[in-house]
């Protein structure tokens, strides 16, 4: 199985925000931009696996700036690193200025997925070769976040997570 860098799972999505998906002061409804960041981060997960891909946990949703009604919103997902059958997927929310153009960021979030076959079991996925600083980044810090929710879980002992013993070391 070839690995595949960040850059080959790269999935963009752009929409609008229509009235029907606002709240009472016309921003976008929060559960909205988790479906639409689930999609984008779907899409990224299986051109990665070229697998049937499940969301298997949402890890991290950052609502740092609210969505207005009319606003042109663009969802980029990258598979930041895979595991033996997961993917970690970095998503990143941009908003644009409608007279400008200007982007800024409004929100991230960090999706894993796992790869199935035809009838649900887990299986194997390419290895991830970041390129980028940021892709390298997010790769180490994936480990990091593995590790720790594992340790939370109850499934690693805290002597196992090597990767967050290093932090404190």
């Amino acid at each position: 199985m070839k690995a595949k860098t960040p850059e080959q799972s790269r999935t963009i999505m752009t929409d609008l925000v229509l009235p029907s998906e606002t709240n009472p002061l016309n921003n976008l409804f929060g559960g909205e931009l988790l479906a639409r960041m689930d999609r984008a981060a779907s899409i990224a997960a299986r051109r990665h696996s070229r697998r049937i891909v499940v969301t298997a946990s949402v890890n991290h949703v950052a609502f740092n700036r609210a969505v207005p009604l009319g606003s042109v919103v663009t969802v980029e997902a990258k598979v930041s690193r895979a595991f033996k059958t997961s993917m970690e997927v970095f998503l990143d929310v941009w908003i644009e200025d409608r007279e400008s153009g200007e982007r800024t960021k409004a929100n991230e979030a960090i999706y894993t997925f796992v790869a199935v076959d035809e009838t649900g079991r887990p299986i194997a996925v390419p290895e991830v070769i970041p390129e980028t600083d940021l892709e390298k980044e997010r790769f180490d810090a994936a480990l990091r976040r593995k590790q720790l929710s594992l340790l939370l879980a109850g499934k690693i002992k805290p002597e196992q997570a090597s990767e967050l013993k290093a932090l404190f070391e």
